[in-house]
């Protein structure tokens, strides 16, 4: 900005620059943006409606290969729409889009960023900020939840794998001549199963709780 006397260097990367560059700046991209969006026929049935504006360089003229590199576009799109929400919200809180989340100096779950379990590369897990309130007591909570929650996900994944290649031999419900073997695996043992056999799992998982 010449009038500003401001250089492309003096503005800096990522969300800093918004208060950096004029208003004037960004009523040119506005603009900009508005013409790209007026300049062509997008009503329905034309190809820009389709995505088409025109920019030949990395289509194809053969079918097969012009559809591989849409499926392409596509996909590095959703990557790219996951990447700038993740580099927008490590630049606020970090200041830099390749920030070192050290730098997070008011984040509320360094009270548990020394806690069993935190492991690189993603460090503290809390996705979804059930922590950030910093409660100890609903911390140590979750975490037996956590640990009791991943042995029975362990075991029901041995659950699904064992069966493939071994089945115990003789009846599993004597009263309804159910062998082992005639039970099948996955999802649909639960309509083989008599009700009896459920009953004994909730019995057993209640008394080791």
């Amino acid at each position: 900005s010449p009038s500003a006397g401001l250089k492309f260097q003096d503005i800096p990367n990522g969300l800093a620059a918004l208060s950096k560059v004029p208003s004037g700046g960004w009523a040119q991209m506005a603009l900009y943006a508005a013409y790209c969006e007026v300049s062509q026929d997008q009503s329905p049935g034309t190809p820009a409606a389709a995505g088409d504006f025109g920019w030949k360089v990395l289509t194809s003229a053969e079918p097969e290969e012009k559809t591989k590199k849409l499926a392409a576009e596509i996909a590095n799109g959703r990557l790219a729409m996951m990447a700038i929400i993740g580099m927008f919200f490590q630049d606020g809180l970090t200041g830099s889009a390749w920030g070192d989340w050290a730098n997070y100096t008011d984040s509320p779950l360094r009270a548990f960023e020394n806690e069993l379990g935190v492991q690189a590369p993603v460090g503290f897990f809390d996705p979804l900020g059930l922590c950030k309130d910093g409660d100890e007591d609903a911390f140590k909570r979750r975490r037996t939840t956590e640990l009791k929650n991943g042995r029975v996900a362990m075991l029901a994944c041995m659950g699904y794998i064992v069966p493939e290649y071994f089945r115990f031999p003789g009846l599993c419900s004597t009263s309804q001549n159910l062998s082992f073997q005639e039970i099948p695996n996955g999802l649909a043992a639960i309509s083989k199963v008599p009700g009896e056999g459920w009953f004994q799992w909730i019995c057993f998982m209640g008394a080791i709780e």
